[in-house]
């Protein structure tokens, strides 16, 4: 009987232990789950309003280097190190935030693109957008003023 009670013991201890892990995992995902969404922010001045996804990411592989104005597209992004870097990384790009830094470091070592900015804060980047006519920005939040606007992606703020 005492043997019983021990089993019952441990194995109500290892009940509780699973659903309080399993409430634990559920708030870490749902956390993720907000980490995930992502805003395009650009400078009013030779930014488009709105993009397709298609054309975002032309624009963040380096692949197109002006906009339809003319105006020399500057890159804004959070470092890969970064939370939000890392879900910019494997979200826009599906690499790894080494990965990233490769990609870029080849396109500039061939002469094929400009590196992109890299930043340790949304506020930041957010400034170096406000003040580079042509600068477009990745975010985790739409944000607009005077000289910063959120750039619409298939119709959306964030995506």
């Amino acid at each position: 009987m005492e043997r019983t009670s021990k089993l019952s013991y441990i194995f109500s201890g290892k009940s509780a232990f699973l659903k309080y892990g399993f409430i634990m995992g559920c708030l870490l995902f749902a956390m993720q789950g907000k980490a995930q969404t992502l805003t395009a922010i650009g400078n009013v001045s030779g930014t488009p309003s709105d993009m397709k996804q298609s054309e975002l990411k032309a624009v963040l592989m380096g692949e197109t280097q002006r906009w339809k104005s003319g105006k020399r597209i500057v890159i804004a992004l959070m470092k890969t190190n970064t939370p939000l870097g890392k879900t910019t990384s494997s979200k826009i790009y599906d690499m790894s935030g080494d990965e990233l830094n490769k990609y870029w470091l080849s396109l500039v070592f061939q002469g094929k693109a400009q590196a992109p900015v890299f930043f340790t804060s949304v506020t930041e980047l957010q400034n170096f957008v406000a003040q580079n006519p042509g600068a477009i920005g990745i975010i985790d939040k739409p944000v607009a003023n005077a000289e910063v606007r959120s750039v619409m992606i298939d119709g959306k703020s964030s995506f």
